[in-house]
């Protein structure tokens, strides 16, 4: 009876335990978007030039500007209204890019494409890297493995636009499979190739990350001892290796995530996609401080949220990890 009110006990501490780092993850991640937003104002501040930097105002009108949109109060009360404004969905308004039209307005068409795109490099280079480097793995020392290699090094080492250029010109203009441009009316077909150039980086990064992962699991000695025991085949692979090697995956793979979905601008011209990379380069160029500051918060806070899934995770699956960011307590 003793030994069941005990059980149940660390049952209950555990409990509390991971609730009090899921809170904790949750408060450093609130917090770290709120100094990323200061920060952005910050800079904003600190650029050259004004939002309105029309030939035709004069320092009156400038001023009048300043006035109308609060940008001639003092940093931290710009902050404080932000962020209030924020909170309640409220993006502000565009100064140039399309005079006082709401930035939700602006991003609510574009962003879905973007993910859209970048959901499907995700998708694609995950998949295919994770398959190359477990066969790399399984065949390493043969000419399997040294192909395998060779398709990760050049992921790497050739940029997207590159890919991006190849596959214009001889699947959209050779073979005219697919569009060259983006068309709305063939939303798939034109992500095709914006996809594959987008995750080539991704496969060959997984890739060579699951073959040196997976080399390390297969000569471990729990590996060793599932083989004494009779355990092989697709189920030593499966069951045992491969499900060591994902978690040091995700880790990798969080971070590439943000990157593809937030679009990338050279891929976005290339195919004429109207996604958010192209808005936050005609944002700067243009010193639309409140696009500017919309959409490289809208990245911060989907980098950090991922993050934090991620965090989160490895805190409920290995306690250890638990236990070493609190402190040991």
């Amino acid at each position: 009876m003793r030994r069941f009110q005990f059980s149940v006990f660390k049952i209950n501490e555990s409990g509390v335990s991971v609730k009090k780092y899921i809170l904790n993850r949750i408060l450093i991640s609130i917090a770290t978007l709120l100094a990323i937003l200061l920060v952005l104002f910050i800079l904003m501040q600190l650029m050259p030039g004004s939002p309105f930097n029309d030939e035709k105002l004069d320092d009156e009108q400038r001023a009048v500007l300043y006035e109308k949109y609060g940008l001639d109060d003092p940093v931290i009360v710009q902050f404080g209204r932000y962020v209030w404004n924020m909170i309640r969905g409220d993006l502000g308004v565009s100064y140039n890019i399309s005079r006082n039209t709401p930035i939700t307005q602006l991003i609510q068409n574009r962003l879905p494409i973007s993910l859209a795109i970048g959901g499907y490099a995700v998708l694609l280079g995950a998949v295919v890297g994770l398959i190359l480097g477990i066969i790399s793995a399984l065949m390493r020392g043969t000419f399997v493995d040294s192909l395998c290699t060779i398709i990760s090094v050049i992921g790497i080492a050739v940029p997207s636009y590159v890919f991006a250029l190849a596959l214009s010109y001889y699947f959209g203009f050779k073979l005219q499979w697919f569009p060259m441009l983006y068309d709305s009316s063939q939303a798939f077909n034109s992500s095709v190739m914006p996809a594959i150039s987008l995750g080539m980086f991704t496969m060959a990064s997984i890739a060579r990350f699951t073959r040196s992962e997976m080399l390390e699991v297969l000569d471990s000695e729990y590996i060793l001892l599932a083989e004494s025991k009779g355990i092989s085949g697709a189920s030593l692979i499966f069951r045992h290796a491969l499900r060591n090697t994902l978690i040091p995956i995700i880790t990798v793979l969080a971070p590439l995530i943000v990157d593809l979905m937030t679009g990338s601008l050279v891929v976005e011209k290339i195919f004429s996609i109207p996604g958010v990379g192209s808005l936050l380069v005609t944002a700067i160029q243009s010193n639309d401080y409140n696009v500017i500051i919309a959409l490289s918060f809208i990245y911060s806070a989907m980098y950090i949220g991922i993050m934090l899934v991620v965090d989160i995770l490895y805190g409920i699956i290995d306690p250890r990890i638990r236990l070493a960011k609190d402190g040991g307590k």
